[in-house]
């Protein structure tokens, strides 16, 4: 088992180097990208235009020997366009179901929230259940299944609120900030270089082996009350008016596990279930009213003052 959690660790950071020399400063959502992607779930990122979120999809895609599409969500988007439709067949004289592009093992759901909710739910079913339903027929989607949403900042005009059922289905919201001076110098200095990358692909039977080896990560009891005590953190802050759910909490503990393998450990430690704390309950939280009359009105900097004041009332387990 050790030997086989260091391949792991190494392929990892393998991805996160490679990646990283593509898209300057993204080593940290990487390791975001491969949890989601090791635990069956799915990752939401969140940027102004112009932070190379299309970009960095694309090149994690291209580390994985998988099918990948895009979908580029407008307001004038129908479900179908995203699920597939039911179409008439002249030769058969039939009806017969044509695939959308969720029919694919990486989606990119690119700003996601330029389109509609009617079209949004269209990903509900896709996301939790791994299948879609059309006209009464039931088809199951390739395995394994990724999705990478983007979004632009909801106070931009021309967008739509993702609905809360569709936010709990993405294991993280990660938000995307303006690169510092000296990434920005790196950025514009190898603008301009065609570098040539050989990538490393990742098969679908090996991320099936990584899954599995994810179920079988130690975790303790007191580890487990940890957790359990962060979410029940959430419900009882007086700055949150909906806490953290009981389905977050499985969520999380799956996520910890596979940071740990991805770390080169076969056992979560509390650094594991800390490293990833904000980006996982910052969509998860509603604030009460007092909470953003905050005298800083960036929402992202509020909910993870929450977060961090509720990590730094539980004990970290020794």
């Amino acid at each position: 088992m050790e030997e086989e959690t260091k391949t792991v660790r190494d392929i990892a950071m393998d991805m996160e180097t490679s990646i990283d020399e593509k898209v300057i400063g993204s080593r940290r959502i990487v390791r975001f990208m491969l949890i989601s992607l090791f635990t069956n779930n799915h990752i939401l990122m969140e940027g102004v235009p112009g932070l190379a979120k299309t970009m960095l999809a694309s090149e994690f895609s291209k580390h994985l020997g998988l099918q990948f599409k895009r979908i580029q969500f407008t307001p004038d988007m129908l479900p179908s366009d995203v699920t597939g439709n039911m179409v008439f067949n002249p030769e058969t004289r039939k009806m017969e179901f044509r695939e959308g592009p969720v029919f694919s093992n990486i989606v990119l759901a690119d700003e996601i929230n330029r389109t509609p909710p009617k079209v949004q739910s269209a990903l509900l079913e896709a996301m939790e259940e791994k299948q879609v339903s059309v006209y009464g027929i039931t088809t199951q989607l390739p395995s394994p299944f990724l999705v990478i949403a983007t979004q632009n900042p909801i106070e931009q005009e021309g967008t739509f609120p993702l609905a809360e059922a569709l936010m709990d289905r993405f294991l993280f919201r990660y938000y995307l900030d303006y690169p510092d001076r000296e990434d920005e110098v790196r950025i514009l200095a190898s603008a301009y270089k065609n570098s040539i990358q050989a990538y490393s692909k990742l098969d679908s039977d090996t991320i099936m082996g990584f899954r599995k080896m994810v179920e079988n990560v130690y975790v303790n009891e007191d580890i487990i009350e940890y957790i359990i005590n962060i979410i029940r953190k959430t419900r009882e802050s007086d700055m949150v008016f909906v806490g953290a759910s009981t389905r977050t909490a499985v969520k999380y503990l799956h996520a910890a596990r596979a940071n740990a393998l991805l770390s080169g450990r076969n056992y979560v430690i509390p650094e594991d279930v800390i490293f990833m704390a904000k980006e996982l309950l910052n969509h998860r939280l509603i604030l009460r009213p007092e909470a953003l009359m905050d005298s800083d009105s960036d929402y992202k900097k509020i909910v993870y003052n929450v977060i961090n004041s509720i990590i730094n009332s539980v004990e970290v387990p020794r």
